[in-house]
């Protein structure tokens, strides 16, 4: 396990508030595989709340991804769905908590927001 995912999992019962709302509720195994070993974690999400713990559980959903693929996603590089749908990881279980998981991802280098962009644009035509 990298410091940078060690880092991400201690923040998350803080960002809670600001990232989960409507339908999260349930518990998520997250699966870390390096090498020959996997490391395991239970996130337990609740609209503005989550709980983090090291080891494997009862879960509402399972999602397994390398660690070095992790580490892309927690710095924005690579994006949750698309890792999903191209096999780079596996996901069971409930997929509203992997949705709502997602959301602590950060968005990509250089992202903008399209409101922000159109804000920008009309302020400089008006």
């Amino acid at each position: 396990m990298t410091e940078a995912a060690e880092r991400f999992f201690e923040a998350l019962p803080s960002r809670a508030p600001d990232v989960l709302g409507g339908l999260a509720d349930g518990t998520l195994q997250i699966d870390l595989g390096d090498d020959h070993r996997t490391e395991h974690w239970l996130v337990r999400m609740r609209p503005g709340f989550v709980q983090v713990s090291r080891g494997r559980g009862p879960a509402d959903a399972i999602w397994y991804s390398s660690a070095a693929l992790f580490d892309r996603l927690i710095t924005g590089e690579a994006q949750g769905v698309a890792a999903v749908l191209r096999n780079e990881s596996t996901f069971s279980g409930n997929v509203v908590l992997f949705l709502a998981f997602r959301r602590f991802f950060p968005d990509p280098p250089g992202t903008r927001d399209p409101r922000e962009t159109a804000r920008r644009a009309a302020g400089r035509l008006g």
